[in-house]
């Protein structure tokens, strides 16, 4: 590309974004961004309606499978974990131990994270030109979306990616806006910080960087911020990677396990749930964005966002990944649909369906499907447990502890002394070792994903409370296995009903020679 060229395309990427900010907003007043004022008092009212639905049911039910994991992980700190980094295991131990094991401490983080992306959602309307209605259309479609009520309502990887991912996006459009290269650097510091969470966003900035390579504009990938940013990431991820090395890379194991898993329908149920995740007529909304980006000429420096949701899906949708992963580009399509709606854009019921009554319906509706609203006894009898699998997930722990416990009483005195619980999924391990302790019950152990890598239990342990349906795996190594206790499945309960405890004794080799081959990421 000749330097002419260079120049051609920067002035006419200036000359775009100019036609965009006459043409879709032509504010009564602007500041000295030439944009209009930010509604900053409007979308905090609309981030802190969200914020505060998340935390008003908060405690409801109880822990997430995840969150116990967290936990767990956080007492045995590590640079890495076989399905991620450091960054939420430290979290859930930093804010467990602060506030005593509060459970509304916990998912403060998230709901607060929630907030700062509604802001951040109507902050990126705003620099596609956007007034008032636009800015707070985007927020509303934002802070009301399934993915981000459901990523909001507990600690997890997916609500820290989906904030991360949108400061990214918002950064990279005020970046073509301006060309303020400080920006590119706070991009790579903000990917900085998510690797830590998840190596997710790696995906990303490759599809990012092809779409930009095709659509424009180029020069962003020859600043040198950009690059600076980009060698502060990969410096700061490497201990994590060193202990991925160390440890046979699990994580790229990863991706086979959660393709063979098939949650949510798999490949079939990619798209129909991706449409479920943006929720209705935010659906619609965030389409007619997508179809903005890549058809309108006001839309033309931003195109390469549409292709980098379109390539992310693709992707995903190939290698097997979750619907979920793509949640953190939707703000900019949001935020480009109604930005366009706002300018007289679309037809007359397209409009309509941007009003706020259809917004505001729309909200309630995802807020009943996506949030622990409902009597425990009703939960698995409506649609919730699957617009939102976790839902459910939070329901089981008394009766599994309570089978535990029971199970560990019912063993001699002495043998309680040097007995450990085995159990078959991480999430249970997790639930023991949080639970039990106040109980009296002993650590808990399991070949389930990163807590196989927490360690095995001692060689000189005793008696193994196996919780699972799944005792084949360890049956050869004992002489004596009984049924013990039974996990009574309460109302709404049915992710653990019927979950059988089982007592192993005469060991026949030590752990150490066992857990080797005991592990299994599926």
């Amino acid at each position: 590309m000749t330097a002419h060229t260079e120049i051609d395309e920067v002035q006419g990427a200036a000359q775009s974004t100019a036609r965009t900010e006459k043409s879709t907003t032509a504010p009564p007043e602007q500041d000295s961004t030439g944009l209009s004022p930010f509604a900053g008092r409007w979308a905090g009212a609309v981030a802190g309606a969200s914020g505060l639905a998340l935390l008003l049911v908060s405690t409801r039910y109880g822990f997430q499978g995840d969150e116990l994991y967290f936990l767990g992980a956080g007492q045995h700190l590590s640079w890495g974990y076989a399905d991620q980094p450091v960054l939420l295991p430290l979290l859930a131990r930093a804010i467990d131990a602060i506030s005593g094991g509060s459970l509304f401490a916990l998912r403060l983080l998230p709901a607060l994270l929630t907030v700062a992306g509604v802001l951040v959602a109507a902050l990126t309307a705003r620099e596609f030109g956007g007034r008032r209605r636009a800015q707070l259309l985007t927020a509303a479609a934002y802070g009301f979306a399934p993915a981000v009520l459901i990523s909001g309502h507990a600690l997890s990887t997916m609500a820290v990616d989906l904030f991360l991912w949108t400061v990214v996006n918002w950064l990279l459009i005020r970046w073509v806006r301006s060309r303020d290269d400080r920006l590119l650097l706070w991009a790579g510091l903000v990917t900085a910080v998510a690797l830590q969470g998840k190596y997710l966003i790696v995906g990303y900035w490759i599809v990012l960087a092809v779409a930009l390579f095709a659509a424009g504009p180029r020069e962003l990938l020859r600043r040198r911020t950009l690059w600076i940013g980009a060698a502060v990431a990969v410096v700061t991820s490497v201990p994590g990677l060193i202990w991925q090395a160390q440890n046979g890379w699990p994580q790229l194991e990863m991706r086979s396990v959660l393709d063979a898993e098939g949650i949510l329908g798999g490949r079939a149920g990619f798209l129909p749930y991706l449409i479920v995740l943006s929720g209705g007529v935010f659906t619609v909304v965030l389409v007619y964005g997508l179809i903005r980006l890549l058809r309108s000429p006001d839309f033309a420096p931003y195109r390469f966002l549409a292709w980098t949701f379109l390539g992310l899906t693709a992707l995903f949708l190939v290698t097997g990944g979750r619907p979920a992963y793509v949640v953190g580009v939707f703000a900019p399509l949001w935020a480009a649909g109604t930005v366009a709606l706002e300018g007289g854009g679309g037809r007359r019921w397209w409009r309509w369906l941007a009003s706020w009554p259809a917004f505001g319906v729309t909200a309630l509706v995802t807020l009943a499907l996506s949030l622990p609203v409902y009597p425990v006894s009703q939960v698995t009898k409506t649609e919730q447990p699957e617009n939102n699998p976790l839902s459910a997930e939070t329901l089981r722990w008394p009766h599994l502890i309570d089978a535990v416990e029971k199970a560990y009483d019912d063993l001699p005195a002495d043998e309680r002394k040097r007995a450990v619980v085995v159990t078959q999924y991480y999430e249970e391990a997790g639930a023991v070792d949080y639970f039990g302790a106040d109980r009296g019950l002993p650590s808990a152990y399991s070949g389930h994903r990163g807590y196989w890598y927490l360690g095995a239990p001692p060689d000189s342990s005793g008696p193994v409370l196996y919780v699972g349906s799944d005792v084949a795996k360890l049956k050869p190594y004992f002489s004596r296995i009984h049924k013990a206790a039974t996990v009574a499945g309460g109302e709404g309960e049915s992710y653990v009903d019927g979950v059988p405890v089982w007592v192993l004794d005469g060991r026949r080799e030590p752990w150490s020679k066992i857990w080797p081959g005991y592990g299994h990421l599926s």
